[in-house]
């Protein structure tokens, strides 16, 4: 065992890259990019998840609070959005196209996320940019997520999730992948 390993519970909290041996080259090239830009993680390995219910147990054990990343586009299917807003609060196609000043947004086919962000559904994250060589996707984030110390996502996959500084993916990581971002503000109560 590595003396950069924590157990936790059962499951074990890696501050390194794995072995490439039964993981995806997108997965890797997360590790990859990481470490060129030095930017310290912590990893956590684990079952398949594709939902904000079932990462529930991975955000203890990493200690950070459930981001969700929603993946829109407008009608015309012309711009796309990467959204990353707290776990907790509703989605609101309507207050995030008035501070975007958009037509109407809703969630992009598949395909799109594959051919931008080289992601399948489930696995959305924010990792996915490095991969938006054309700058087609658009980064927002809510105001909340963006004061947080911590951004938990996933490495291009759903089998494994990374605790980042947020302060790191602002200043190193979305630089590096060419993209900025806008700040919007979702509010808790949309009734």
């Amino acid at each position: 065992m590595s003396d950069k390993t924590e157990i936790v519970s059962d499951m074990k909290i890696y501050m390194e890259k794995p072995s490439p041996e039964g993981r995806l080259p997108r997965e890797m090239a997360v590790y990859e990019l990481l470490e060129r830009l030095d930017i310290p993680y912590e990893r956590l390995d684990h079952e398949a998840v594709a939902t904000i219910e079932a990462c529930q147990g991975v955000d203890k054990l990493l200690d950070i609070r459930l981001c969700k990343n929603l993946f829109l586009c407008n009608a015309q299917r012309t711009k796309f959005y990467l959204l990353l807003m707290p776990g907790e609060k509703k989605f609101s196609t309507k207050e995030v196209c008035r501070q975007i000043q958009s037509a109407r947004l809703s969630f992009a086919p598949a395909e799109y996320m594959e051919r931008f962000l080289n992601i399948s559904p489930g696995a959305v994250s924010v990792m996915g940019l490095m991969n938006d060589k054309e700058k087609q996707v658009q980064l927002l984030i809510d105001r909340e997520v963006l004061e947080s110390e911590y951004l938990g996502c996933h490495p291009c996959v759903n089998t494994a999730s990374l605790k980042l500084k947020m302060a790191d993916v602002i200043s190193r990581f979305l630089p590096d992948t060419g993209h900025d971002y806008v700040v919007v503000e979702l509010t808790d109560d949309q009734g």
